[in-house]
């Protein structure tokens, strides 16, 4: 059964994961073992627990303890449950908490990328996203439009971190995803060179006078396709540009020159995750 604490002030060091711990801290690479995520919304939440994530604690109003998050509370076990006023909750989370059901997690353990290349046909790549909206965004779009699975290079916001979680609408659970390498500048290195062990060609979306189209059925015939994709400002470096095997571009109109990241990756997913 769970056990349920009613809230009367902030103090409470269980709180700290929701409130006093920033993202780098939540993550603990120190620790990884003991790194925490919070997953927000009974569908997130949801997708989490079938992933085989680790509940630690969860924060709601008392009125979703028997309402719309009795069946998740059971789910999750002996754990503790923090309630309190509405007041209390808004001042503790910054928003009001009517539609919002919070749960501490442990975080995955990460993935070797080899083990989610072995057996897909259509990955995502990206390299240098920082904004864990837009990298939220492409994680969802990954899942709902054929990719099998996500790569990311080590400069890239953390999938796990809060907002991205959030925005991906728990999708970041039921997609495979995985880190290359440890350090900045790897993708035109080691990323290309793990994607073509594993029998991948590449596809750079970029602006480029050398670029194809993204209806070039010469994209659509390969077997294997990791799409990579870059920064919103300033796009993929030059030299993993160079190092992919394709360039890609998606034509405009009416003088815009490009989409944001996300949107991007929404398009080309569309396209190029067709079998």
């Amino acid at each position: 059964m769970p056990e349920i604490i009613h809230l009367h002030d902030l103090s409470h060091s269980a709180l700290d994961p929701y409130v006093r711990l920033t993202e780098a801290q939540l993550r603990s690479r120190q620790n990884p073992e003991k790194g925490v995520l919070i997953a927000e919304s009974l569908r997130v939440i949801e997708h989490a627990l079938d992933a085989g994530c680790q509940p630690l604690s969860m924060l709601m109003e008392e009125k979703h303890i028997t309402g719309q998050a009795a069946d998740i509370i059971a789910r999750c076990g002996n754990i503790p449950v923090f309630t309190g006023s509405s007041a209390l909750l808004e001042s503790l989370t910054g928003y009001q908490l009517h539609r919002g059901i919070l749960c501490a997690m442990r975080r995955p353990d990460a993935v070797n990328p080899e083990t989610i290349l072995q057996n897909a046909r259509r990955v995502a790549v990206i390299e240098g996203v920082v904004d864990p909206t837009n990298v939220g965004a492409i994680i969802r779009s990954a899942a709902a439009l054929n990719m099998d699975a996500i790569l990311l290079d080590p400069t890239c916001c953390d999938p796990l971190h809060r907002r991205a979680v959030r925005v991906s609408m728990g999708t970041v659970f039921q997609i495979p995803w995985a880190r290359i390498g440890e350090r900045p500048a790897t993708m035109a290195g080691e990323g290309i060179a793990l994607l073509r062990k594993y029998g991948f060609k590449t596809a750079a979306m970029a602006l480029n006078e050398n670029a194809v189209s993204i209806d070039d059925p010469a994209l659509a015939a390969e077997q294997k396709l990791a799409v990579v994709l870059g920064t919103e400002g300033n796009g993929l470096p030059a030299e993993t540009i160079q190092a992919c095997d394709y360039c890609v571009m998606i034509p405009m109109s009416h003088g815009v020159d490009s989409l944001n990241v996300a949107a991007a990756s929404a398009v080309a997913f569309w396209q190029l995750g067709k079998r």
